[in-house]
């Protein structure tokens, strides 16, 4: 296999995204963990067509020109994004909706498609999403468990 800087390859699926196709990607980093592993698992994502909501997973361009994929954690009255990753403790924002180039709409997790609906997609969007105090715990338990 060859791998590609994600500075080099991230900005030609955003290409494609803006075109209206739908794109995937191995997930690189674990700030989505435990729901995504690094160099395990896949993510298929499209440029947003609705409104974006919390617990939306979203790949966005920061100010400084970094690429991340994170989940909207809340939308304030001025409709900036509160964006965290699921391994994280510690919000990112206020973050444009401009800066939103693509939605995840569905993930490979160990193997399996998985879309809204499934049990784990459903816990980490409304649940997993609401625990920020008790990650780091839950987290050690997850390690020791696995």
């Amino acid at each position: 296999m060859r791998q590609i800087a994600n500075d080099v390859y991230i900005p030609v699926l955003k290409e494609l995204v803006e075109e209206g196709k739908e794109v995937s990607m191995m997930i690189s980093g674990s700030s989505m963990n435990p729901f995504l592993i690094h160099h395990r698992d896949y993510i298929l994502m499209k440029r947003p067509e609705e409104e974006l909501k919390p617990g939306d997973m979203v790949f966005f361009q920061r100010k400084d020109g970094a690429y991340v994929m994170h989940r909207i954690h809340h939308i304030d009255k001025d409709g900036k994004l509160f964006i965290i990753g699921d391994a994280q403790t510690d919000m990112e924002g206020p973050i444009d909706k401009e800066q939103v180039f693509a939605v995840v709409i569905k993930v490979q997790r160990k193997g399996k498609w998985i879309a809204p609906g499934d049990f784990w997609w459903e816990f980490f969007e409304h649940i997993w999403l609401h625990l920020i105090p008790f990650r780091r715990v839950l987290m050690k338990l997850y390690r020791i468990r696995g």
